[in-house]
């Protein structure tokens, strides 16, 4: 399988990561100083999946894709290969964000799955393990102190 991943203890409940998680997005996607304008976010599958993640110096880079997965409270999961009424696209990945019970606290692991291995080479060549976890950071600092 063609996977990146990053997984991170969160000192704070499951319920508490995975109220951030889905509604303080803003306040860690994406590593700072990057920031994202959450789009859409529809919470079923098939349901639309959309942003535009912003750079410090005026870069954006929109993605716009569907929902797999929603399961309220444990994990989601959205691609882009797939946008709009079913319209097919460029893939680059499925993303999937999953939260569990680990003793006092929150096991979070965040993971890129790749249709080929060149795309998952590619991506992370791109910083992938370094972005993935600062975002994973920023969101354990967050959880940790709500």
């Amino acid at each position: 399988m063609n996977e990146l991943s990053v997984s991170r203890f969160i000192a704070a409940p499951p319920a508490t990561v995975w109220d951030a998680m889905v509604n303080r997005q803003p306040e860690w996607w994406c590593p700072r100083p990057w920031s994202v304008e959450i789009i859409a976010q529809d919470r079923f599958a098939g349901g639309r999946s959309a942003m535009i993640m912003r750079g410090p110096d005026g870069e954006e880079m929109p993605q716009e894709g569907i929902m797999l997965l929603w399961d309220e409270g444990r994990r989601f999961a959205s691609t882009d290969a797939i946008v709009g009424d079913l319209e097919p696209a460029g893939p680059f990945m499925i993303g999937i964000w999953e939260v569990e019970p680990e003793g006092e606290g929150t096991r979070y692991t965040a993971r890129a799955r790749h249709w080929s291995a060149d795309a998952c080479r590619q991506h992370e060549e791109m910083g992938f393990v370094q972005g993935w976890e600062a975002c994973a950071a920023q969101l354990a600092e967050l959880c940790e102190t709500m």
